[in-house]
């Protein structure tokens, strides 16, 4: 598996007003960050493809924000503080112990993205009661159980067949831990 790299605005309590209304609608119970590849949670940093960017992003299914090469993409977004560097692999078909990356990547748990719209299935839709629960997210929001994560990806698909949302595509999420600027870790999940 080749595994590509994102980085994302963090989202967590140092979000003050926007936390606590998105903590109130969501119910996650021990929620700690928001550490998902969803657009509208955790925008992306790279906000417009430069020319030397085509040779280092994916240029295919709604991706062109996603590095191949982790050393171009820390170069690319050095000047932001606030940040999740991501490395991620795309629908692996068993859990992958191996970081996606040089530096210190930590494990944080499986994304499922509807991909034409970046729109996480399992943080930003509502819930999807008849596939998980909300108190199987971890403190990051993300579904810890690489086997519980396909499963939910099944049954989402079967249990909302109309809900655009529901046909995702699974990533398996590490982030780099790294001191930002103000302090703060990004080891909190």
């Amino acid at each position: 598996m080749v595994p590509l790299f994102v980085a994302t605005e963090r989202f967590d309590p140092s979000d003050a007003e926007r936390w606590q209304e998105y903590c109130k609608c969501a119910q996650i119970p021990g929620l700690v960050e928001v550490v998902s590849l969803d657009m509208l949670l955790c925008p992306r940093l790279v906000k417009a493809i430069k020319r030397p960017d085509w040779d280092h992003i994916v240029i295919e299914d709604f991706r062109s924000d996603y590095f191949y090469h982790l050393d171009y993409l820390l170069k690319r977004v050095r000047r932001h503080t606030r940040r999740n560097i991501l490395g991620v692999y795309r629908n692996p078909e068993a859990h992958i112990t191996r970081p996606p990356g040089p530096g210190d990547f930590a494990f944080v748990g499986y994304d499922l993205i509807e991909e034409a719209t970046q729109i996480s299935a399992v943080t930003d839709c509502g819930g999807f009661p008849n596939a998980f629960s909300n108190q199987e997210l971890n403190p990051c929001g993300l579904i810890s159980d690489y086997a519980r994560a396909a499963e939910v990806r099944i049954a989402l698909r079967e249990q909302y067949p109309d809900e655009p949302h529901a046909d995702c595509e699974l990533y398996a999420v590490w982030r780099l831990n790294e001191s930002s600027a103000d302090g703060s870790s990004a080891e909190a999940c």
